[in-house]
């Protein structure tokens, strides 16, 4: 499970594993599908990312998991973690994603 939050030492991002240990970084993927959007995040993740940047690497990454994982979803639901609170960005079909990125390679 993955948690997010903000406090006064800013952003936090935690992985909680099932036997309740706790990890802190800056990005974590969980589930089935995992390894499949680890690939795409690690050969597009920057430290300087522009928010567009990190939303389009997000939604590139959970399209990979599901296009190659059977037991993933078919929507990737988009939200960003602001000091004010979570706000959801996007829900995209992976179907839209897959053509898009299909013709990205033309």
């Amino acid at each position: 499970t993955m948690i997010v939050g903000w406090d006064k030492r800013g952003p936090g991002l935690y992985y909680v594993d099932s036997d309740g240990t706790r990890l802190s970084n800056n990005m974590f993927s969980v589930g089935s599908g995992s390894t499949y959007a680890y690939g795409v995040l690690d050969s597009g993740y920057k430290w300087d990312m522009s928010v567009e940047e990190a939303y389009e690497l997000g939604k590139r990454a959970i399209y990979h998991a599901t296009h190659r994982d059977a037991y993933s979803g078919g929507v990737v639901n988009l939200y960003h973690m602001k000091e004010t609170g979570w706000i959801k960005v996007s829900q995209t079909d992976v179907m839209q994603l897959h053509y898009k990125y299909k013709e990205e390679k033309k």
